[in-house]
């Protein structure tokens, strides 16, 4: 844990979530076809990232270690760069495959890089976190999510 960087990190992701928050303002507040509002993820995120980020902040000076030795601090650019490109991917295909199978597989790709032990737990966890999402989502709050492709809808 780098101390500094967390103190700054976390800064940088407060006025990122205040950022969210003020612009998804802007944003219409009612879709067609849908009962929840384009608006609502941004503002939702944005909460949550200010309220994390000042969580972290207070964290930072609660800690009673101080470990900004290079060898402990080092940067995982590996696992950064992979996490990005499979983020990438997911965005290139979530139109095209769906919301369902584009959410597992991406979260199955980031636990695996995360450094999970069990393959069958990592599938078992991103499949439930995905249909569980599109179905609250779509179902209980009426929104639209990418559903599955034309090839595989029966």
């Amino acid at each position: 844990m780098n101390l500094r960087f967390d103190r700054y990190g976390s800064i940088a992701f407060a006025l990122i979530g205040a950022f969210f928050i003020t612009q998804s303002q802007y944003i219409s507040t009612s879709a067609y076809g849908s009962q929840v509002g384009p608006n609502l993820f941004p503002l939702g995120l944005g909460l949550l990232l200010v309220v994390l980020s000042l969580r972290l902040f207070w964290e930072t000076f609660q800690s009673k270690y101080r470990s900004d030795s290079k060898a402990e601090a080092g940067l995982m650019y590996k696992r950064f760069f992979t996490i990005l490109a499979a983020t990438l991917l997911y965005v290139l295909l979530l139109e095209m495959i769906g919301y369902v199978i584009a959410t597992a597989l991406f979260l199955y790709a980031t636990f695996l890089v995360m450094g999970s032990k069990s393959q069958l737990k990592s599938l078992v966890v991103s499949l439930a976190f995905s249909v569980g999402v599109y179905v609250v989502y779509v179902q209980l709050l009426k929104g639209t999510l990418p559903g599955l492709p034309a090839w595989l809808s029966v």
